[in-house]
């Protein structure tokens, strides 16, 4: 019997743990770092082989009532091989100062976890033209004109103040990558760690 009673106290007080997780209102902010692969259609001009490109940047995560928002700003960079006329493979990089803003929902409890979610990312070229203060400075006027666009979709896993997350994007418009490059979408894969810095 007392057994019985201990087991049902248990689970009570861990869906309690669970429910108060998701439900009582949080904010978190932290730095990401981590890896991503990008893959464009193979259209005689590019090489459709992902190659690996690094991102860095920073999060906040709202969470109310079962679920998140997670505003995030980062610079990345895409690596691609791209043919010129004559047939010669040229290694190209490309930069950006990327803005998701993600919507989704987290289980678990006791500093572990696990997250689901998805959400628009608006992406601002850095090149010779535009350096990183100046795509900030377009991402602080809100000036999504000048931004290309996709869509993320991602899972996470959080082990007490540290995250790792798994994420895809998909372009939704065709842009051009330099001066003489064929617009094209472009599909991304990337894998990241996080840290959360401290929490409210």
């Amino acid at each position: 019997m007392k057994k019985t009673i201990l087991l049902t106290l248990s689970i009570c007080l861990l869906s309690m743990g669970m429910a108060s997780a998701q439900i009582v209102p949080s904010f978190s902010f932290g730095a990401k770092a981590g890896l991503n692969f990008s893959a464009f259609p193979a259209n005689g001009k590019y090489d459709n082989s992902s190659q690996a490109g690094y991102l860095g940047g920073v999060w906040a995560r709202f969470g109310a009532l079962g679920f998140n928002f997670q505003p995030e700003m980062y610079a990345t960079a895409k690596n691609l091989t791209v043919k010129d006329d004559a047939g010669n493979e040229n290694k190209a990089k490309f930069t950006s100062l990327d803005v998701p803003l993600l919507v989704g929902t987290k289980i678990g409890a006791l500093g572990l976890g696990g997250r689901f979610y998805g959400g628009p990312v608006f992406s601002f070229t850095v090149n010779r033209d535009q350096s990183y203060s100046s795509a900030a400075a377009e991402v602080a006027k809100l000036n999504y004109k000048d931004a290309n666009y996709g869509i993320q979709l991602g899972a996470g896993v959080d082990i007490k103040d540290f995250s790792v997350d798994l994420r895809y994007e998909g372009g939704l418009n065709k842009i051009s990558y330099g001066p003489g490059y064929t617009h094209t979408r472009v599909s991304i894969f990337s894998l990241s760690l996080a840290y959360k810095i401290f929490s409210l």
